[in-house]
């Protein structure tokens, strides 16, 4: 697909998502929820602007090393007894993950959250040769049975009200779901005993990483339900997908990334469940794959490694904050994304990812600078976004673009002209309530998906004359 029709698409879905007006309050009210806990969990850190800063530091060591930490990360796998694939694309990725499925004869596949295989499309590629893929995260579970994508990678069903969930389990489990079945542990319960029968039945257990230790040879999986350790324990084969970028030089790093990343992601001291896991079972132990595979993924990782301006997004821990603070994320949702990352650091990262036709994902943002501030590794988002408009400006500088930015550039630097601006602007911000929204209201665009605050009586010129005399 063409950047135009991406864009296109992005237009048309904004705008369906800005005209659901209770949908939008939603999720609004959701996220300031989440606000609230995380401010006062972050309290529980003695400094936690210090704590951001070692974060970054151990990040950006991992960075800085990644050659290093990844060889050494993959040989300690395999000392510990597993199997290392890495794959430059994600069809190298899927290929290997259906390879493996071949081997086994897997008819079930049960899967815990993993990014990577929303990234790589894997769902898809096994159906395509008739393995059943079952999500197990609770969020990811919902939204699979409504063949929608992850609205949110932290929260994928954050989106639907409990009445939604209760009549899609009623459609697609074929279950009477009780009055009482709006409860949270309710819905929550008939999830359990379907998805217990399928860890049960299932043949190969697919999940993804929050880090791999390089000291160690191991994966830690951070998660409050403890699918992801049915996933990884119970099917005879693990197959454990991960981005190369989550590789972390000690096992020490985690005393500080783990709760970095609750506090971040969900506003937890720590989640309920974190897993390290370092190879299959071993003689004498009870329980654990007889197998595990770990697909080291690049797909154009490299590239923004390369580029030394912008290789701190690789940083990124996922946390999701970033998309929560986002005031476009908060009107526009996840679905108008279109890719598997949102909000501030989809759009930094999926043009390095996925390619320039993305690109207008960077102009998705009003660089409040909101994203930058509340990211627990320091990650310099909005001036990233701000550079890949840049990067997109110099591969295709538009007609339209050269002409706004020369009118911009003549009006701004004429005090005259900007003073007009400002009258306008005035005039627009107390035209008459009962036309407002109407054929009649010069401002009905913007109206559309945003309010226009109320303008001042007066300049800050001439407040500033005032205050002068």
């Amino acid at each position: 697909m063409s950047r135009t029709i991406h864009l296109n698409q992005f237009h048309h879905d904004a705008a369906h998502a800005i005209g659901l007006g209770e949908r939008r309050e939603f999720i609004r009210e959701a996220l300031h929820g989440y606000e609230r806990v995380r401010a006062g969990t972050q309290t529980g850190f003695g400094d936690w602007e210090a704590a951001r800063l070692e974060a970054a530091r151990i990040k950006w060591d991992a960075i800085e090393h990644l050659d290093e930490h990844l060889v050494r990360f993959a040989d300690n796998l395999e000392a510990n007894g597993a199997k290392v694939f890495w794959a430059a694309t994600g069809e190298d990725a899927v290929g290997y993950v259906r390879s493996v499925c071949r081997e086994r004869g897997a008819k079930r596949v049960i899967k815990s959250k993993t990014m990577t295989s929303e990234e790589i499309h894997l769902n898809e590629a096994l159906e395509a040769d008739g393995i059943e893929a079952v999500e197990s995260d609770l969020g990811e579970f919902i939204v699979q049975l409504r063949k929608e994508p992850p609205y949110h990678f932290v929260f994928p069903s954050m989106h639907l009200e409990r009445g939604e969930i209760r009549a899609d389990f009623e459609r697609e489990l074929h279950l009477e779901v009780s009055e009482a079945g709006d409860d949270p542990e309710t819905l929550t319960m008939i999830a359990r005993r379907v998805l217990r029968e399928m860890y049960l039945s299932a043949d190969v257990g697919v999940s993804g990483a929050n880090f791999g230790v390089a000291e160690t040879g191991s994966i830690s999986i951070t998660e409050n339900e403890g699918n992801a350790r049915l996933t990884t324990s119970m099917p005879p084969v693990h197959v454990c997908l991960i981005g190369i970028e989550k590789v972390i030089p000690r096992l020490d790093d985690l005393a500080l990334l783990l709760p970095m990343l609750a506090t971040a992601g969900t506003g937890q001291h720590l989640t309920c469940y974190n897993s390290l896991l370092s190879g299959p079972r071993r003689a004498g132990e009870c329980d654990g794959p007889e197998e595990m595979h770990v697909v080291l993924l690049d797909n154009g990782r490299t590239e923004l490694l390369a580029d030394p301006e912008q290789r701190d997004a690789l940083r990124c821990i996922r946390c999701g904050a970033c998309l929560n603070v986002c005031p476009i994320f908060k009107n526009v949702g996840g679905f108008t994304y279109g890719t598997t990352y949102q909000g501030p650091i989809g759009s930094v990262i999926t043009p390095h990812l996925r390619g320039a036709e993305w690109a207008h994902l960077s102009s998705a943002s009003t660089l409040c600078g909101a994203c930058s501030e509340t990211c627990p590794v320091r990650i310099d988002l909005h001036h990233h976004l701000l550079r890949n408009r840049r990067d997109a400006w110099n591969r295709n500088p538009g007609l339209r673009e050269r002409v706004a930015f020369r009118v911009f550039a003549a009006w701004a630097t004429r005090p005259g002209l900007y003073g007009l601006a400002g009258v306008a602007r005035r005039v627009l911000g107390v035209w008459p309530r009962v036309l407002r929204g109407t054929a009649l209201d010069p401002a009905r665009a913007w109206r559309r998906g945003r309010d226009l605050p109320e303008s001042s009586s007066k300049t800050f010129k001439a407040y500033w004359k005032e205050r002068s005399r």
